[in-house]
């Protein structure tokens, strides 16, 4: 696994930030697998020759693979550094024309990771450079100058390949992402009509009742009802107008919707987890109030989302699940001790902030909706590694006491 960050630059390719000998496993095996490449190569070679086998060789053509270990950070350099590695062997050591392992992985590097304009010029410098040596003869020369042209040419070919290919690869991953968060947002939607209309549509049957059965008929009261009524009734009307944009292109309903979850479906969904083979615990911390329909209804969707994700990524974990009630707000954790899939470091994600999703298990599309959901409520959210081994996902929502809001519009 890579211990170091990177970003991509303007052309596909990806930069990497800190410490030049950051490196990864991958790179490991490249540049062993570059050096005994060339080692067997130059010793293949020497026996052809009948020439003996020098230390100084030997250390150069373990030095130039080392230098790959830091081709990610510093490209160019690296390739420098290599090309410079093997001059010094071309005109110490006796040998025919050739194009090492390193060469290779170094030039296809800079093409990976640099623009068009500094892999045309480190390509155009490489073949000189490899062809430097003072044992050549004439044909000798023809020949690597041909092969060693050859051998450039494939190789940034296919380095122009490969990253024209991981360009279209993050275009179309982008755009999956988006549509995800996209038709996530219209879900949401959808749920907050359903609630929302549903007080809505109270609030205009009460204030329609109210200007009807009104004992005594003060003007002033009576206006204020009327103007009631008739605004629940427009926002009603706006807000079904709203959601029929949402919802072009898609199938009609054919049932009833059903009423939207909330906190109290929450043993409803731990229970479906252990018959589904996830044992689950479920812990309530402080004094249950009702929350908010949008607070509870997200607080259902996170649960739901992360056991679906333990039971997908870690078969056979445990799963414990904590709500807690404190004086501002909920908070809920979901937690599980597996290790199923890769789990990223942790993060978070906001109204403003950026949340994970667990890399290399899935689309991560669950994730983004637990996002979209939290960010919508003004909520923080937390989804990486546990300490304890596992993934965790945490979220913590406002949820404004009822009672003190009643008492503030009495006051």
């Amino acid at each position: 696994m890579p211990i170091r960050s990177g970003r991509r630059d303007g052309d596909g390719g990806a930069k990497a930030r800190g410490p030049v000998f950051d490196w990864s496993r991958n790179d490991a095996l490249v540049a062993i697998g570059a050096a005994v490449n060339d080692l067997i190569g130059y010793s293949l070679g020497a026996a052809d020759d009948g020439r003996p086998l020098t230390v100084q060789a030997l250390v150069l053509v373990v030095l130039g693979a080392v230098c790959l270990l830091a081709r990610r950070a510093r490209p160019v350099t690296v390739l420098c550094a290599v090309l410079a590695l093997g001059a010094a062997m071309n005109l110490t050591t006796p040998q025919g024309p050739h194009f090492s392992a390193a060469y290779m992985v170094a030039l296809y590097t800079v093409t990976r990771l640099r623009g068009p304009v500094v892999t045309a010029v480190v390509a155009v410098a490489t073949v000189p450079v490899t062809m430097i040596s003072g044992s050549y003869g004439d044909s000798s020369v023809l020949t690597g100058l041909l092969g060693n042209t050859v051998a450039v040419v494939l190789i940034v070919g296919t380095g122009l390949v490969v990253r024209r290919w991981q360009r279209e690869s993050d275009a179309k991953r982008t755009l999956l992402a988006d549509r995800a968060v996209a038709e996530e947002r219209r879900r949401i939607a959808r749920e907050l009509h359903d609630i929302v209309a549903h007080h809505i549509t109270t609030m205009q049957l009460m204030a329609g009742g109210a200007r009807a059965n009104l004992a005594h008929d003060p003007d002033v009261a009576r206006e204020a009802l009327v103007t009631l009524e008739d605004s629940g009734r427009m926002a009603l009307r706006e807000m079904r107008q709203l959601l029929d944009v949402l919802r072009a292109g898609e199938e009609p309903d054919q049932t009833p919707p059903a009423p939207q979850p909330g906190t109290g479906d929450l043993d409803r969904i731990i229970s479906e987890s252990r018959l589904a083979g996830t044992p689950t615990e479920f812990t309530v911390r402080g004094t249950a109030r009702p929350l908010p329909p949008t607070v509870g209804l997200t607080v259902f969707r996170i649960v739901q989302e992360a056991l679906t994700n333990a039971r997908k990524h870690a078969v056979g974990a445990r799963a414990h699940v904590r709500l807690t009630y404190g004086a501002e707000g909920v908070e809920v954790e979901v937690r599980d001790d597996g290790a199923g899939g890769p789990r990223p470091g942790a993060s978070r994600a906001g109204a403003s902030r950026t949340g994970a999703s667990r890399a290399g298990a899935g689309s991560g599309y669950g994730l983004i909706g637990m996002r979209e959901r939290v960010a919508l409520q003004g909520g923080t959210l937390e989804t990486g590694s546990h300490e304890g081994g596992g993934f965790r996902v945490a979220a913590r929502l406002p949820a404004a006491d009822p009672g003190g809001d009643r008492e503030d519009l009495r006051g």
